[in-house]
């Protein structure tokens, strides 16, 4: 008789390995800074293939993109950050000082609006005389990526010891709390401290899957049918002024929103408790 085959343990193996990155810290006081990493010019496929798990509509046609060099924040902007920024002199509208749902210094700010997010930028870029900003689509999307074509920059897949996000199945099966063959996970049901996993990716960037989804420049396109720009740029013409991208997915939302190319929306003046933001700066 042929013996049985082994039973299969599906698993993501990981290998870590040690990089150095360029980065500077804005400091916004004596013990509060914003770590930014640089992020390399370069190019890459924005958007999905057709044949990806749960691919969305929206992710296509791929198109190749060339990107400047800029930096952006190694985390999702702080509640320790954003307190300090907001409490900076106004430029168009005030802030709240306190907006989170979920409290702690070192979680991302949420419950933050596009417009609030803009500002903040303003108030810093006023602060700092540098040009800071949202990021554009496509660098969020490149830098998210780090030069890889997975779903995620991880790999295939993701779990729940990677990032955070919801790892559970929906009771009446609307989602599935795993992407792929790999064992469900946790639902923390709030946000993490920024940096508790201790994973980046190869251009130094953490959580930009799961946590809060982060707004971009853009304004909301459907597809990228027509004619989107391919220098990095943000993609203003046509789109839907007072929808703006999300992306990254959050602790609320299943595996499949967190993936590189996902992309959602929300009306600028939406606040809620899984969104949040990063910052970029154009290179000097």
């Amino acid at each position: 008789m042929a013996a049985s085959p082994p039973t299969f343990n599906p698993q993501i193996k990981i290998t870590k390995q040690t990089l150095e990155v360029p980065f500077f810290r804005e400091r916004l006081s004596d013990t509060v800074a914003i770590e930014m990493m640089q992020i390399p010019a370069g190019e890459f496929l924005m958007g999905s293939p057709e044949d990806e798990l749960a691919r969305s509509n929206s992710e296509g046609p791929q198109h190749l993109v060339q990107v400047p060099g800029f930096w952006m924040g190694k985390y999702p902007v702080t509640q320790s950050q954003w307190r300090i920024v907001a409490g900076l002199p106004q430029q168009d509208q005030p802030l709240d000082e306190t907006p989170s749902h979920f409290k702690g210094d070192d979680h991302p700010v949420e419950t933050v609006s596009w417009d609030d997010a803009v500002e903040f930028c303003k108030r810093l870029s006023t602060y700092t005389k540098r040009p800071y900003r949202l990021p554009s689509e496509a660098e969020w999307e490149y830098a998210c990526r780090a030069g890889t074509t997975t779903p995620f920059h991880f790999g295939e897949t993701i779990t729940t010891d990677l990032a955070n996000y919801r790892g559970t199945d929906d009771p009446d099966g609307k989602w599935s709390g795993s992407y792929g063959d790999v064992p469900k996970g946790d639902y923390r049901q709030e946000t993490t401290p920024v940096g508790q996993f201790g994973v980046a990716n190869a251009f130094g960037l953490c959580e930009m899957h799961g946590n809060v989804w982060e707004w971009c420049q853009d304004p909301w396109h459907d597809n990228y049918e027509g004619v989107p720009p391919t220098d990095g740029s943000a993609w203003i013409e046509g789109g839907n002024d007072n929808r703006r991208v999300l992306r990254g997915g959050s602790w609320y939302d299943s595996p499949r929103y967190c993936r590189s190319a996902f992309r959602s929306f929300s009306n600028r003046d939406y606040r809620n408790f899984s969104i949040g933001f990063r910052v970029v700066c154009a290179v000097q």
